[in-house]
């Protein structure tokens, strides 16, 4: 009885799931065939996701039609679909649990344990960080972070044009806070497309059910700021002996100069990039501050 009645209500999950899906689906694809008017500033992913859908839906007709005639195929494909079904289930319960808390561990932080960096990190709450840590991350990486709506096409496109005309350079990134923490938590670093593609819609997903000050916690806690140092609190400790809630203006900035590869580029001793953008990250720190919704968001 214990059995049929774990099995009734497995069933009735997932259709209830089911609804969940396409309400999902549906809304997240209406907001990228609105948003990302601008195809080439986000790699054309506004008809890289259109052909995927024309793809699944010419499967699925040739599926109905042919396919499902073939025991063997049927069996594969209702396979495939209860895994992948099973997993977006599990991804709603993770973002639903991500309202209370932070993740147990990421991909990145396993990678680092076992690539030898060890893994130094200690959550805190988003009133123990203080404003500067903050505000000093949003001037380093989405000083756009309050406005948009997970996606800085602009800055995007910008980046994009920048590593096209500097193909031997350091590539530059135009994710927002948003894509990083929705790529951290949810994804791994690297993988191209395949990661990209998951990562527009994990970040469509916190940016509508998580708010701005929920999302920039959750980064500040989960982000690499040093080899296996992750999360604003570690950081403060290794590289300045004291909470993150008493971090300087200035030790904040350098903190968060070492963001686009904390591995390569050391807080403490202080690299040659990281002296160098710290200035910069000083002088935008000083020039937001003052914004209204910027301060909204840090206190």
């Amino acid at each position: 009885m214990k059995f049929l009645f774990s099995k009734k209500m497995w069933q009735l999950l997932k259709k209830i799931f089911l609804v969940v899906f396409i309400i999902h689906v549906g809304w997240f694809l209406f907001f990228v065939f609105t948003n990302f008017s601008d195809a080439v500033a986000v790699k054309d992913v506004k008809w890289q996701f259109l052909a995927a859908l024309i793809a699944v839906a010419l499967f699925a007709i040739i599926y109905f039609i042919r396919l499902r005639k073939i025991k063997a195929v049927k069996n594969t494909a209702w396979y495939l679909w209860n895994i992948f079904f099973t997993g977006y289930i599990l991804f709603f319960f993770y973002f639903l649990l991500g309202y209370i808390f932070n993740p147990p561990i990421t991909t990145t932080q396993a990678a680092s344990l076992l690539q030898g960096y060890g893994l130094s990190r200690d959550y805190v709450s988003y009133s123990d960080m203080g404003p500067n840590i903050k505000l000093a991350v949003i001037a380093s990486e989405d000083q756009l972070f309050p406005d948009h709506d997970g996606f800085d096409l602009k800055a995007i496109k910008l980046a994009m044009k920048y590593n096209k005309r500097h193909p031997g350079k350091p590539q530059r990134g135009g994710s927002t806070i948003s894509q990083q923490t929705a790529k951290n938590i949810f994804l791994f670093q690297g993988g191209g497309f395949i990661r990209k593609g998951p990562e527009v819609f994990f970040t469509f997903t916190i940016e509508t059910g998580w708010s701005k000050r929920l999302i920039l916690e959750r980064y500040l806690n989960i982000a690499e700021m040093g080899p296996g140092i992750f999360g604003v609190q570690a950081a403060a400790k290794k590289y300045f002996n004291k909470n993150a809630r008493d971090l300087t203006m200035a030790e904040a900035a350098q903190i968060a100069a070492c963001l686009p590869n904390p591995k390569k580029y050391s807080v403490k001793p202080l690299s040659k990039y990281v002296a160098g953008r710290y200035d910069n990250i000083m002088r935008q720190m000083n020039n937001l501050q003052g914004d209204p919704d910027v301060q909204e968001i840090i206190r």
